[in-house]
C-alpha cells in the first residue's frame, strides 16, 4: 500500500489562499477516481475538488471554515501499490459546466469493470433510516436541513443518497413514507417544550456574503427610493409574446424587460452605470452594462452577471438570466459568472413584499429592486379601474449619485415601464 498526497490546487488568478469550506469525505472513507472531495471558497465562487485516484482516505488536511494557502496539504489518501511517493497537486477544479459529481462517479465505475482490485465504497443499505452517532453531523444543504426541522425529523437518522452520503429532498420524502417519524404523534406535542440548539459556523460563502453586506454598509452612503409603477400595459405584452413566441422563443418573465429598461434608461443616466473607487477617490463610467441578477442558492445570495445587456434581445436576456440562475443555484456558476457587473437587479418575486431597502453591491452604486405585483383599484381619467401596480425600491450610493438624479433615473424606467412601446424605439 501506499499514500497519495493532494495538495491545495492552484485556482488561478493569483489567488494565494481559499476557505475550506466542506468536507464530502471522511477519515476511512472509500472514495473512487473523480468523487468531489471538499468544496473549496474563493472570493465570490465555490470550487469542487475531484480526487485524482482511487483509495482510502487517511487524513484531512484542514477543517471547514479554515483559511488554506495554495500547495498546503488538503488530504492524504492510502492506495493500492507504491503510491504516489511525490506529493501532488490535486487536479483541476471541477469546471462550472462539468455534470454533478455524482454522475461522474458512476461512469467512472462502469467504465473501469476490469479494476476490480481497487478499493471501491461499500455499497450503500437499502432503506431510508441510518444510525449515526449523536454528535455526527449529516451533510445536507441548509435547505435540507430547515426541511427536516420543519418535518419533526432527526437529520442523523436519514440515509443521505447524495454524493458522499448527502441528504437530499428525496431522501426526507422516502424517511416519511417509511413511517419513520412522529408524524401520527398527538397534536399536543406540537407545544412541547424545546431546548435544543445548533450552532452554526459562518463559513463559505455564508461568511463572503457576511463580509460584503457589511462592508458595504459601512463604507457607502446608501438612500433609498421607492415609486409606484403600473405595469398592466407591460404584462399584457408579456403575456402576447409568450402566446405567439413562447413555444419557440422561450417564456419571458418580467426581468428580461427590467433589463432593457435599464440600458435604455442609463442612456441618459450613465453616473448610474459606474463603479466608485474610494480609495483611489475615482469613479469609472461603463458603456456596456453588465447587470447583476441577484440569485438565491442553497448556499445564500450570489449575483450571476448578464454580460453586455445593451446588445441582448428580450429572449437572448431572458435565456442568459435563465443559465446564469441555474448555474448558481446548481453550485456551478464560474468566478467570471459571478463577477464585473455595473449595475444589479435584484427581486424576490411574488415574495417581493410592498417595499425592500437593498445593499449595494459594492463597488457599484445602483442598485434596482423589484416588489410584488398586485392588483389594485386605481383612478384613470376619473374612472377606477383594477390595475396591476408594481413598486421599484432601489438604493444608491450617496458619495456618487444625488438625490435628483436617482428620482429621474427612476422616472425614466418607470415611462419606459408604462409605455413599453419605448423600449424598442430608437
Amino acid at each position: 500500500m501506499g499514500t497519495h498526497v493532494i495538495k491545495m490546487p492552484d485556482i488561478g488568478e493569483g489567488i494565494a489562499e481559499v476557505e475550506l469550506s466542506q468536507w464530502h469525505v471522511k477519515v476511512g472513507d472509500l472514495v473512487v477516481e473523480d468523487q468531489v472531495l471538499a468544496d473549496v471558497m474563493t472570493d465570490k465562487a465555490m470550487v469542487d475538488i475531484p480526487s485524482p485516484v482511487h483509495g482510502k482516505v487517511i487524513a484531512l488536511g484542514g477543517q471547514p471554515g479554515e483559511v488554506m494557502a495554495v500547495g498546503s496539504v488538503l488530504i492524504s489518501i492510502e492506495v493500492e501499490g507504491a503510491g504516489n511517493l511525490k506529493e501532488s497537486a490535486a487536479p483541476a477544479p471541477v469546471a462550472a459546466k462539468e455534470p454533478p459529481a455524482a454522475a461522474k462517479v458512476e461512469a467512472v465505475v462502469e467504465s473501469k469493470p476490469a479494476a476490480a482490485a481497487a478499493p471501491r465504497p461499500a455499497p450503500a443499505c437499502q432503506g431510508p433510516m441510518v444510525a449515526r452517532e449523536a454528535d455526527e453531523r449529516p451533510l445536507a444543504s441548509p435547505a435540507v436541513r430547515k426541511h427536516a426541522l420543519d418535518l419533526g425529523i432527526q437529520l442523523r437518522l436519514v440515509r443521505g443518497t447524495g454524493p458522499a452520503g448527502r441528504v437530499l429532498h428525496e431522501d426526507l420524502d422516502a424517511y416519511l413514507a417509511q413511517g419513520q417519524t412522529n408524524a401520527s404523534a398527538p397534536a399536543a406535542a406540537a407545544y412541547a417544550q424545546r431546548h435544543d440548539e445548533e450552532q452554526i459556523p459562518v463559513i463559505g460563502m455564508r461568511r463572503k456574503i457576511a463580509q460584503r453586506m457589511q462592508d458595504a454598509t459601512q463604507r457607502a452612503a446608501h438612500f433609498s427610493y421607492v415609486e409606484e409603477i403600473d405595469v398592466t400595459a407591460i404584462e399584457e405584452l408579456r403575456a402576447h409574446l409568450n402566446e405567439k413566441h413562447g413555444a419557440s422563443r422561450g417564456k419571458l418573465t418580467l426581468l428580461p424587460f427590467l433589463v432593457r429598461a435599464l440600458v435604455v434608461a442609463l442612456r441618459d443616466f450613465p453616473q448610474m452605470n459606474a463603479r466608485y473607487d474610494d480609495e483611489a477617490q475615482v469613479i469609472t463610467r461603463l458603456g456596456a452594462v453588465h447587470v447583476g441578477v441577484a440569485t438565491q442558492s442553497d448556499v445564500g445570495l450570489m449575483v450571476p452577471v448578464v454580460r453586455h445587456a445593451e446588445a441582448r434581445s428580450l429572449w437572448d436576456s431572458a435565456a442568459e438570466i435563465s443559465r446564469l440562475a441555474n448555474a448558481a443555484r446548481n453550485g456551478k456558476a464560474s468566478r467570471d459568472e459571478l463577477s464585473g457587473s455595473t449595475i444589479t437587479l435584484t427581486s424576490l418575486g411574488a415574495l417581493g413584499g410592498i417595499v425592500s431597502t437593498p445593499v449595494l453591491n459594492l463597488p457599484e452604486v445602483a442598485i434596482v429592486g423589484v416588489n410584488k405585483i398586485v392588483e389594485r383599484p386605481m383612478v384613470v381619467k376619473g374612472q377606477v379601474v383594477i390595475r396591476k401596480m408594481m413598486n421599484l425600491s432601489s438604493s444608491f450610493d450617496h458619495r456618487v449619485v444625488d438625490g435628483m438624479d436617482a428620482a429621474l433615473f427612476i422616472q425614466a424606467i418607470r415611462g419606459l415601464l408604462e409605455q413599453p412601446a419605448t423600449l424598442f424605439v430608437e
